[in-house]
């Protein structure tokens, strides 16, 4: 006996990219599964936690204006609201919010729950199964095959995920998550190409360790505004950000462990986002630079965990340590995690139609960070 039915459409991968496409194909009536290593990770903000920004920031809003939910659920977890480059005419206005991490992935998974035609499982995709040249089903880790009409994957940065920490290599898609393996060399072979990226995340620092007074604080906007074009409540109360800064002092520090970073020694091959560099990247691009602006932002409402926006780094965890104590207010710093680098399995895009579905295979579609975008 088949424990499923064959499904319209099924998403793979429960980020960002497979929330929405999973919400979207179910609300026009598609019998659509999401699968998704842990349940409670959906959407999870893997990086900072906030949404938007510049560019971002009029994504967010087009998503919800053509019936999206990333708006809506940074509306409802937002503890803080900016409305970025003020200075500027209209047309460069970029929202941001920042978000509380938990509270945000609880959103998102009321919301996907609440959605007629779609069902959601939690295991790992490892390969799929191709019949004329078109997409017929897929094999989970558990030994399942599930037949489909169209496939979705939505892998971010799992895709045999490797985090580095200096010299140290573990394997996962997030610190303390495993990597997804088999698919990618499973696609291969359907004459799919694959390629590396990376990307980083920096420390999580205790609040109660931080000397707060000798930062700069970054509060909200006195009348915030929202993303979603809906009946989202406005924000009544607000988290502060804070500014700090870099030194030269800091940078000699960080610069004593480049011969044992990955990203200076040749063990990560993968390019990294433009617009992400990790600290070290930016010491040796911009020497000329005698220090860089961090951006210290609190994970949500009821925790004193702090995200070191701008220290993001792949270096041996004791040169970080070293280097994030030097930092005027860090002095006294406890780390809740360390930063990190991970590489992972993406799929050039070129391979793709304009609706992102596969010039090899037939109602096989991509979408996110593992087409090479720098993710939500």
């Amino acid at each position: 006996m088949d424990i499923f039915q064959k499904y319209d459409i099924i998403v793979v991968g429960g980020g960002h990219a497979g929330c929405e496409a999973a919400a979207a194909a179910a609300k026009q009536g598609s019998k659509t599964l999401l699968v998704s290593q842990d349940l409670s990770a959906l959407a999870r903000l893997s990086c900072n936690p906030s949404i938007g920004g510049i560019a971002k920031g009029q994504i967010v809003r087009e998503i919800d204006a053509l019936g999206g939910f990333t708006g809506v659920v940074a509306d409802r977890s937002m503890i803080q609201f900016r409305m970025l480059n003020r200075s500027k005419g209209p047309a460069m206005w970029s929202p941001r919010t920042q978000n509380d991490r938990v509270l945000y992935s609880i959103e998102w998974r009321s919301i996907l729950e609440g959605i007629d035609n779609l069902d959601l499982w939690r295991d790992e995709v490892i390969g799929i199964e191709v019949e004329n040249n078109k997409i017929a089903s897929l094999q989970t880790k558990l030994g399942l095959t599930i037949k489909a009409r169209a496939v979705v994957i939505t892998a971010g940065t799992f895709l045999d995920g490797k985090i580095y920490i200096g010299q140290h290599i573990v394997e996962g898609g997030r610190i303390g998550e495993p990597a997804a393996k088999g698919l990618t060399s499973q696609l291969k072979n359907y004459g799919i190409v694959s390629d590396k990226l990376k990307t980083g995340t920096p420390v999580r620092v205790d609040g109660r360790s931080i000397d707060f007074s000798v930062l700069i604080e970054q509060p909200g906007d006195e009348q915030p505004a929202k993303f979603s074009f809906g009946n989202t409540e406005p924000l009544k109360e607000q988290r502060s950000c804070w500014l700090a800064y870099t030194n030269e002092y800091v940078h000699d520090i960080l610069r004593t462990g480049f011969d044992l970073s990955p990203l200076f020694t040749g063990v990560i091959h993968g390019t990294g986002p433009r617009y992400c560099p990790s600290i070290e990247d930016k010491i040796e691009r911009f020497s000329d630079k005698n220090k860089h602006q961090l951006f210290v932002e609190p994970e949500g409402w009821n925790t004193y965990e702090y995200y070191i926006n701008g220290f993001s780094s792949s270096l041996p965890l004791d040169v970080q340590y070293k280097a994030l104590k030097s930092i005027p207010g860090f002095e006294n710093a406890i780390i809740m995690q360390p930063g990190y680098a991970i590489e992972y399995d993406y799929f050039p895009p070129t391979q793709l139609h304009p609706d992102l579905m596969s010039k090899k295979i037939e109602n096989l579609f991509f979408a996110g960070q593992v087409n090479g975008t720098t993710g939500y």
